[in-house]
């Protein structure tokens, strides 16, 4: 993105602030997952002095309520932005940054039913994130996914402007909408490394380089029976999962196989960041089974840690990673990666992992494109 020389950027900013409207998220400050992350950057790394953010919020996720957080505007709703109630939240939040705002940056297709009678009044600019191909998840039935592949159509043909977060995904919104995509992935940089032996151990009974870990929510698509299949016949082998067990019946199923094995940990779901990151930059090896989605969180925020990498054979995958991952499709294909990666190819893998990350996956990078868009 080209920049402002200083007078003329502090002339814009004395007289036009452009609002961009956030919707579809949990809100801020970010304590949810990776959309909540999105934001909480693009709020704290905010580059261009000529825009404002208005972040809507979902009030039951926060018990002290900010007017303000980090020079952004915070606007709450009382209706869940996850779940059953999610289509009400998105529909009434973007009924009201469409009156109040220039550009809204849509984080969710959810409410879009309401679009075509907002164009009644206007049109205003719309910038749509899909957040990879929600259809393909596992978890949804038949009802739906209708409601899905409905909401994503209405949004594609109100938006003005289409986000894909990874270069494989843009090829799949194209043929399935018919809409260009520009490509703009997550950020990893806002994982760091925590070095503490000492609490590595007396926490978890562990020393650092010698487990293999993961976190993820527990669903089918993400493979998490495929990586546990393994490592069960790997009994001189540490694997670390942290997901949330009691979310789903095939979760909690899981726990109960599993959770007795002495190589085993599977931990509750954790969100303080010093300790999910004293886990996972201390690990032997990241491990990422997903199947579906795009430019995943997770596995952005390990490369940047300089984690060798183990990733599920998807096209989404080997995007991310520029094909320099170890990839496995099988739990007999992990157990033979895991029984392979030695010292020399730990530190190449790391070394590749965290050079495409500093390329490519630094929020600094990311805020400049969508402020670019806006």
């Amino acid at each position: 993105m080209g920049r402002y020389s200083t007078g003329n950027a502090e002339r814009v900013s004395e007289h036009y602030v452009k609002r961009i409207a956030v919707i579809g998220s949990v809100g801020i400050p970010a304590n949810y997952g990776g959309y909540e992350t999105l934001v909480q950057n693009l709020v704290d790394g905010k580059q261009r002095k000529d825009i404002q953010y208005v972040v809507y919020c979902s009030s039951g996720a926060y018990k002290d309520k900010l007017n303000e957080y980090h020079g952004a505007k915070l606007i709450y709703f009382p209706f869940n932005a996850n779940g059953w109630q999610s289509p009400i939240y998105d529909a009434l939040t973007s009924i009201h940054a469409y009156f109040t705002c220039e550009t809204i940056l849509s984080l969710s297709s959810a409410g879009s039913f309401v679009l075509p009678f907002l164009r009644i009044f206007g049109k205003r600019r719309i910038i749509a994130n899909y957040d990879g191909v929600e259809l393909h998840r596992d978890k949804w039935g038949f009802l739906p996914r209708l409601v899905i592949r409905i909401s994503q159509k209405c949004t594609s043909w109100f938006a003005s402007y289409h986000i894909a977060d990874n270069d494989a995904i843009a090829p799949i919104l194209k043929d399935m909408y018919h809409v260009g995509c520009t490509v703009i992935e997550y950020g990893g940089d806002n994982a760091y490394k925590v070095k503490n032996d000492e609490a590595l151990l007396s926490r978890y009974n562990l020393s650092p380089q010698s487990y293999y870990f993961n976190v993820a929510r527990i669903e089918p698509e993400n493979n998490t029976d495929k990586i546990l299949a393994a490592f069960k016949n790997m009994p001189d082998k540490q694997l670390v999962i942290v997901g949330n067990w009691n979310k789903s019946p095939y979760a909690q199923d899981l726990y109960n196989r599993y959770s007795t094995l002495e190589n085993i940990k599977l931990l509750p779901p954790i969100y303080e960041p010093n300790e999910i990151n004293l886990l996972r930059s201390n690990c032997r090896a990241y491990l990422h089974p997903h199947s579906v989605g795009g430019t995943n969180p997770s596995l952005v925020e390990a490369m940047s840690l300089k984690l060798p990498v183990l990733a599920f054979d998807v096209v989404f995958n080997r995007a991310t990673t520029e094909n320099k991952a170890w990839y496995f499709a099988t739990t007999a294909e992990l157990k033979e990666k895991v029984l392979a990666l030695d010292d020399h190819n730990r530190m190449e893998l790391s070394a590749a992992m965290y050079e495409i990350a500093h390329r490519r996956y630094r929020w600094s990078t990311i805020v400049a494109k969508y402020e670019a868009l806006y």
